[in-house]
């Protein structure tokens, strides 16, 4: 028995030279005591070592993986998270499937990588520094335009909609409407149409959709905590589809939106252009917004806003905290830039304002330039395009020689013309604030603009070396 143990032995020295028996027993004369050894080993190695020399323990699984790839595939139906390790709950997070249910995830999970992958998968395009570099946030703000923006009146059940919204009420705090679609119109056929007529040879009126466009006031009280609401009343990519009717802002439209802005307490930001805002619409807007306790930021640009809608706007201007006001591309005239005028002379929060492509002509521009003269927060101007000429540069060279408060002014294309050029150049070289002054197509000539130019370099430079200086005495104090 010994002789069969010592020659078992020595054939696995020669079949496997890196065996750890080499140096252990001999193939000649083996010692009892290698022969006791060689058999003890033998032992172990035959428990763990196959035929098969690819094996490995790597090669079986452990019991938390196991474990772990249990809770991943059953997570919708058994979700375990906070319970488990922190390095558990990692792996898990990892390896879960991003088309699991919100309702399950929205409120379990706040890794941001899941989101990120979550985001990234639906749109590859992602910029999560307009989201507060929040994934989550942008994962369920744009799950929720888009949600809104594929909404068609009497056809999508809203349900989904106010579902996502509740799921979303913690993380959603802008929204950035790009369309919004109305009903769609069904042809009948003729032969509808024929049973539609009654005895009498008279038609049933048509039936009228619930809703013209979708009713934000459905998903309001889900989103109290929203700072910014972007609004477009049309379609985007209509193509050779195009009809006036896709971009209209109705009367149910304006009434329904002016109850959700009473509802939006916390609202800072509300923007509502390209979607056909006429006087009477901008008025109940208006009077919706008069109280509003938080707004400071109101674009109404590139709408049909008139003098009486601009005087709206002045009386917002007197009762609310304005600080960016952007009325763009309207047909305000000369009248209603005067109730603007006349509201700026007692406000004192707006900071930023643009009438850039409107028609408030030298009798508007005016009244502006002199309302400057006593207002003390605007810092923005942009008057571009306005039909503006020497007349108001006259005035607004008292502004640029009194005013301490305006940084940037925009007179872009206007006709201001060499002698208005003049003046201006009078007013500025007075002026040590001003850090831009837009002349681009005014007429001005390159004397007059290279010498403004100048004056501008060195209040800039003024503005560094200040800014230097407080961050400086600043750094000193902390």
């Amino acid at each position: 028995m010994k002789r069969d143990v010592s020659l078992t032995a020595s054939a696995l020295l020669f079949i496997m030279p890196d065996s750890p028996l080499v140096g252990k027993v001999s193939a000649s004369e083996p010692s009892p005591v290698h022969q006791r050894n060689a058999a003890c080993d033998l032992r172990k190695m035959r428990r763990i070592i196959t035929e098969d020399y690819s094996w490995s323990l790597a090669m079986v699984p452990l019991l938390s993986d196991l474990s772990l790839q249990h809770i991943i595939h059953n997570f919708e139906h058994n979700p375990i998270l906070e319970k488990l390790l922190p390095k558990h709950r990692s792996r898990v997070l990892e390896r879960l499937s991003t088309a699991l249910p919100l309702p399950v995830t929205a409120n379990l999970i706040s890794h941001e990588d899941y989101w990120r992958r979550c985001g990234t998968e639906r749109w590859p395009s992602c910029d999560i520094s307009h989201y507060g570099h929040s994934w989550k946030r942008l994962y369920f703000e744009r799950h929720l335009e888009n949600l809104i923006e594929r909404f068609i009146p009497d056809l999508t059940d809203p349900e989904p909609i106010c579902n996502a919204a509740e799921l979303s009420k913690n993380y959603v705090r802008r929204l950035e409407i790009r369309q919004l679609l109305p009903p769609v119109k069904v042809e009948k056929r003729k032969e509808d149409e024929a049973e539609d007529v009654s005895d009498s040879g008279s038609e049933a009126g048509a039936e009228s959709p619930s809703v013209d466009h979708f009713d934000l006031n459905l998903i309001a009280a889900s989103l109290c905590d929203l700072h910014e609401l972007h609004l477009v009343y049309g379609v985007r990519g209509c193509g050779m589809n195009f009809e006036w009717n896709l971009f209209r802002f109705t009367d149910r439209d304006c009434a329904l939106l002016a109850n959700t802005l009473r509802t939006f307490k916390n609202l800072k930001v509300f923007r509502l252009h390209r979607s056909e805002v006429d006087d009477q619409k901008v008025r109940v807007l208006i009077r919706s917004l008069l109280h509003h306790p938080t707004l400071v930021h109101l674009d109404l640009s590139h709408n049909q806003i008139c003098d009486r809608g601009a005087r709206a706007v002045g009386k917002l201007l007197n009762q609310s905290q304005l600080q960016i006001l952007n009325l763009c591309n309207n047909k305000i005239r000369a009248p209603g830039a005067q109730a603007i005028a006349h509201a700026l002379t007692k406000n004192n929060t707006l900071r930023i304002l643009n009438l850039r492509l409107n028609h408030m002509g030298d009798e508007g521009g005016q009244a502006l330039c002199n309302a400057l003269l006593q207002n003390t927060s605007l810092e923005v101007l942009h008057i571009g395009s306005n039909e503006l000429s020497e007349a108001t540069a006259t005035v607004l060279t008292h502004v640029l020689s009194h005013n301490a408060s305006l940084k940037s002014v925009n007179i872009s294309c206007n006709r201001i013309g060499l002698d208005g050029g003049k003046q201006l150049l009078e007013g500025m070289s007075e002026n040590k604030t001003m850090l831009e002054f837009d002349l681009r197509l005014t007429d001005v000539g390159q004397e007059s603009e290279f010498y403004m130019n100048q004056v501008l370099r060195g209040n800039q430079e003024r503005s560094r070396v200040q800014a230097q200086q407080t961050q400086l005495f600043t750094s000193i104090l902390d």
